[in-house]
């Protein structure tokens, strides 16, 4: 469950089967009470709008039982709550959420954006404004949480290879871990042109370490290098070899990844 904040509205909203459910309970508190959802769904212009809704994504619809509402549109005696039009139509695109916390009335994003419309234009605007917000931020978020888990698989194979490959069983915890160090270095190198140790003492400033600050296109290079060093390694390959042929893999790789519009893009993002 997240928040975002509209007018000074704090609404909630929801995940469920990859679609977003924004709380209408929530963005009537401005406007009134929950009566306004009510209100809201006897309209008749409202019932055909989240009928044709189901028609379109919900192949369990009952749609006879719309037509019935809908033919009692308009009356004084006619009475609509979100639950009784779930239980009726086996709708989907309207929830209600039983409980103290976290409860209340949710709608899938398109009529939840109909309903700010009904409450108010300029609310309506500013919560698709704010979603969209969201959404790019999580993007972003997503974006860079891919590329690090990437890197981390990758970096699993990388010192496999390097345990299994060039690590003799006789050598002391330091001894090993200066082979990992060393290894590392050489996809340093490779990329950047220099190793880690090089990297700290040109900036003594700086927090964390030379990857740290490598763009999209050097993460996915690097992610590259270390299968393909990896490889190298169980092919049995001297390190000023591999440290060779990553070097020129390396050049080529940034040659295509910086002209990729898309790799920029995620870049841009990211900033």
């Amino acid at each position: 469950m997240g928040k975002v904040n509209v007018l000074g509205t704090e609404i909630s909203y929801y995940q469920k089967n990859e679609e977003d459910y924004i709380s209408l309970t929530d963005m009537v508190k401005s406007f009134g009470d929950d009566t306004m959802i009510y209100s809201w769904m006897r309209n008749r212009n409202t019932l055909e709008f989240i009928g044709i809704w189901e028609e379109l994504h919900n192949p369990n619809f009952k749609g006879n039982e719309f037509v019935t509402f809908k033919s009692q549109a308009g009356l004084n005696s006619f009475n609509l709550t979100p639950r009784k039009w779930i239980q009726a139509t086996n709708a989907i695109g309207i929830i209600s959420k039983s409980g103290r916390y976290g409860g209340g009335t949710f709608a899938h994003r398109d009529i939840a954006f109909e309903f700010a419309s009904w409450l108010s234009p300029q609310f309506k605007l500013y919560l698709i404004k704010e979603f969209q917000r969201l959404k790019e931020d999580e993007r972003k978020q997503l974006g860079w949480d891919i590329r690090r888990n990437l890197a981390k698989i990758n970096y699993r194979i990388h010192t496999d290879a390097i345990k299994e490959n060039l690590i003799p069983p006789e050598l002391t915890p330091h001894q090993i871990n200066l082979i990992y160090a060393s290894e590392a270095d050489v996809l340093n190198m490779a990329l950047f042109g220099m190793t880690a140790k090089q990297w700290r003492d040109s900036h003594s400033g700086e927090k964390g370490n030379i990857r740290d600050y490598a763009n999209v296109s050097q993460l996915v290079c690097l992610s590259n290098l270390e299968n393909l060093n990896a490889l190298f390694i169980q092919e049995k390959m001297v390190q000023a070899e591999r440290l060779r042929k990553l070097n020129q893999i390396a050049i080529q790789q940034m040659k295509l990844l910086t002209d990729d519009s898309r790799i920029k893009q995620l870049g841009a993002g990211n900033k």
